[in-house]
């Protein structure tokens, strides 16, 4: 007997959503300089400009370097593209790395039109004897929004890597049962870190197909049926008129998050209570600095040892050049004072060296200077100039940024509570976690949490449904994850991503770096790391996806494993993001050369987060119609890139909960231009409501969040055992035959085919390949299959216990005899 793979496997990317590559973080973020003189500031105002990357490879490159590419990638056939706010300067950095900057019609957009697929291409399809088809369809979904049909399609030739020549791959659909195919387009070949995917097409038809043909160039056809996309979701909760939602109507900062999620405690306290995390975080704060003498050889970075907000923005630095010569470097402190009294040398000229000038303020400031150094990667061997007055250091907190809410931020440490919504909340309940705002400039996340907590609360005693979820569910929502980031995003800087620790060392930790300082939390756990040679996290302290120090070196991710280890019962996570429009899991990252994969999840848990995902998604469907195309679903280093370090891949693998990752917003079909339109980080809260609007897209991200909820409900009730066949089952065959298992269920197959016992150390029955059906067994001499099945939940297929040798051996079994002729 040998394996072979019916179908094949293909990589999911997002299609027509548009990046923000922010400016680097390692660049000037202001675009600004101080002089030591005046103190004035001089601006190169960055613009926005369309780029493309070649692939994954330089997409890993530009993020090293410090540029924030992070999210709604759009995957084109000869690479990514995105969008970056930049200076001019900036954009000539990235030219020199090999990005294209694209003009305003140069962006891919995928054709409506049949373009005659291989005739088009002149190109002679020749077929393969072969048993092994050569091409297989992994899916072709068909869906619908806003009154427009659309035709998603992966294939794959198992002849894809081939590149001298490249194997071409013709798309063709009929229009309904007993129709013909037509309409003949040639399909898209998608490649990543050098592994050839798949193909793929993404078309609107106004006619729903009924099947489709694909056929290489080297000579495979594929035939296959098309399936339903969201197209069969249950009515949402919010149909019912009885039911009460709609409650957030505006943005929320975390102190207001917080505020809300402690009076929702006190108002519901028979289903609701507050746990606050023992990791306080390293606070809204920051100390004091200042660049005196511009940015070249003369330049010194001062920095306060104590916080702004104690004291650090009391102090002035002063450099002095005394009359007279051959005097020493000298420090007076009076107060919170600093005067530098520069050296001269015998003919009375400045003689102290900017490198001199630091080690003096670091050694005789009288502790109130924490830092000094020269400017970045200066020597310091520059004559310090004296100063025109005294010069403040500042953390720059006060300088609040355009449309930033009214009132102060509390300073410090900030303890982070949880609320726990639950009617039994002793551990008997499956606990769902959901954490919201990992990145400080997603402020969707936050409110699409809040309202779900709403709703909970509100409709318990009114509404079945709800009381179903809180009755049978334990849920922790975490409202932001990162409230020192979102609190400098809503005051500061909009863009912030990260926390706010500085782990820079001298020669990035200037006050101009101050937007591009901080760990991207989705980049510092434990599995699948950067600091285990995984792609997608960043050593550099100025990078948008820096992933700290070391694992686990932040309080917000400490928390999260404090969390899943203090309540057991967690067997489910939701980590909210935007704004790409995508639902992910496992696996969540690569190794770039050879592109390896962290541990993918077993076919049965695989079929149940597409299982899982489809309810979900259904209900965010059922809002607006806004659709999240199956691209975009699956493991996130399939669907969006490789981003290692992050928390889903660390809780599946570490403790068996089921952790999705959700990018909410992303692009929405217009059917006005008949363009699919990309989103934002924070979208006008009212803005468009049929297209991009942050209130839109709180009360139909709401409705999948709920959803979930209802799927661990009754994961937590489940008690049926699966069951299982092997098709097409035992019997006599005159020759070799194809076999494969089904499930009535997501569930894992355990089995043998050398007379053995089945046990949990069996071989375990896998997927063709990633975002695959089962592997197909092709079978040539008699063999004997021996089984057991076991689900999600645990249950055991007709109680079989592997564990111990049961002598009623009833796992399943079949023979398959080839008769030989």
């Amino acid at each position: 007997m040998r394996r072979t793979q019916l179908r094949i496997a293909l990589f999911a990317v997002p299609v027509l959503v548009g990046s923000v590559l922010m400016a680097p973080a390692g660049a000037d973020t202001s675009g600004s300089t101080t002089t030591a003189a005046s103190g004035q500031t001089h601006s190169d105002e960055p613009e926005l400009v369309r780029i493309q990357l070649t692939g994954a490879d330089m997409l890993d490159e530009v993020v090293a370097a410090g540029f924030d590419i992070e999210h709604g990638l759009k995957r084109v056939p000869d690479g990514i593209e995105g969008e970056a706010v930049v200076t001019a300067e900036q954009i000539t950095e990235l030219e020199a790395m090999g990005v294209e900057i694209l003009g305003d019609d140069q962006s891919f957009e995928w054709s409506d039109e049949a373009d005659g697929g291989l005739q088009a291409l002149n190109t002679q399809a020749v077929q393969s004897f072969a048993h092994e088809a050569t091409v297989r369809i992994a899916r072709a979904d068909w869906f619908t929004t806003k009154g427009q049909g659309f035709l998603y399609v992966e294939a794959r030739t198992t002849q894809g890597q081939q590149t001298n020549p490249i194997v071409a791959m013709q798309l063709e659909n009929d229009l309904g049962a007993g129709t013909s195919f037509g309409f003949a387009r040639t399909m898209s070949r998608f490649v990543d870190s050098g592994q050839y995917m798949f193909h793929r097409n993404l078309f609107k038809l106004d006619t729903r197909p009924n099947q489709i043909r694909v056929t290489s160039s080297t000579g495979g056809v594929a035939t296959g049926p098309v399936s339903n996309w969201l197209e069969d979701g249950a009515p949402p909760l919010t149909a019912d008129p009885a039911y009460k939602w709609n409650f957030v109507d505006g943005y929320r900062h975390p102190q207001q998050l917080y505020s809300r999620a402690e009076e929702i405690a006190r108002q519901y306290p028979d289903i609701a209570q507050i746990v606050y995390l023992p990791h306080k975080t390293n606070g809204y704060q920051r100390k004091a600095q200042a660049t005196i003498g511009g940015t070249g050889q003369a330049a010194v970075v001062v920095s306060s040892a104590a916080w702004g907000h104690e004291g650090g923005n009391d102090i002035t630095v002063e450099f002095v050049n005394r009359p007279g010569a051959d005097l020493p470097l000298a420090v007076e402190v009076n107060g919170k004072a600093v005067r530098v009294l520069l050296a001269k040398n015998a003919s009375g000229a400045l003689a102290s060296t900017a490198a001199q000038v630091a080690n003096a303020l670091k050694t005789q400031s009288g502790g109130l200077i924490d830092r000094a150094h020269p400017y970045r990667t200066n020597a310091g061997t520059g004559v310090v100039q004296a100063t025109s007055s005294p010069v403040a250091l500042t953390d720059s907190l006060a300088e609040k940024r355009a449309g930033a809410p009214e009132g102060e931020v509390p300073r410090g440490p900030a303890t982070i509570p949880v609320l726990r919504i639950g009617k039994h909340r002793d551990g008997r309940n499956p606990g769902v976690l959901i954490q919201a705002q990992d990145h400080a400039r997603e402020w969707v996340p936050a409110t699409t949490t809040l309202e779900t907590a709403e709703r909970l609360v509100h409709n318990y005693k009114s509404d079945k449904e709800t009381k179903k979820i809180v009755d049978n569910t334990d849920i922790f929502l975490i409202l932001s994850n990162n409230p020192d980031g979102a609190n400098y995003s809503f005051y500061n800087f909009a863009s912030q991503r990260r926390n706010m620790t500085n782990h820079c060392p001298d020669d990035n930790a200037d006050p101009a770096r101050r937007n591009s300082w901080g760990v991207d939390l989705n980049r510092n756990y434990r599995v699948g790391s950067a600091h285990d040679g995984y792609s997608g996290g960043s050593n550099s302290c100025i990078s948008d996806t820096y992933q700290g120090p070391e694992k686990l070196s932040e309080p917000e991710s400490k928390n999260i494993i404090w969390m899943v280890e203090k309540f057991s019962n967690i067997k489910f996570m939701m980590s909210v993001h935007s704004n790409g429009g995508q639902l992910f899991w496992q696996p969540g990252a690569y190794i770039a050369n050879g592109r390896i994969t962290t541990p993918r999840p077993p076919l049965g848990d695989e079929a149940f987060y597409w299982q899982s995902a489809a309810r979900i998604l259904s209900q965010v469907k059922a809002h607006r119609q806004t659709v999240v195309t199956p691209e975009n679903v699956g493991g996130s280093s399939d669907v969006l890139y490789s981003s290692a370090g992050n928390v889903r891949e660390d809780l599946y693998h570490t403790y068996g909960i089921y952790a999705f990752g959700w990018e909410v917003g992303g692009s929405i079909y217009n059917p006005a231009t008949g363009n699919w339109q990309g989103g934002s980080f924070q979208p006008a809260w009212v803005g468009n409501p049929e297209l991009v609007s942050g209130h839109a897209e709180t009360m139909e991200y709401a409705n999948g969040i709920m959803e979930m909820f209802r799927i661990a409900a009754d994961w937590g009730k489940d008690n049926k055992k699966p069951t299982s066949s092997l098709v097409p089952g035992g019997g006599k065959y005159s020759g070799p035959v194809d076999v494969r298992f089904e499930t009535s269920e997501p569930a894992t197959i355990y089995y043998t085919t050398d007379g053995s016992r089945p046990t949990l150390e069996s071989p375990r029955y896998a997927a063709t390949e990633f975002r695959e059906p089962g592997q197909v067994f092709h079978v040539t001499e008699t063999t004997t299959f021996h089984w057991f099945s076991v689900d999600t939940a645990g249950n055991i297929e007709q109680n079989y216990d592997p564990s111990k040798n049961d002598t009623r051996n009833n796992y399943r079994k079949a023979t398959i005899t080839i008769e030989q002729p």
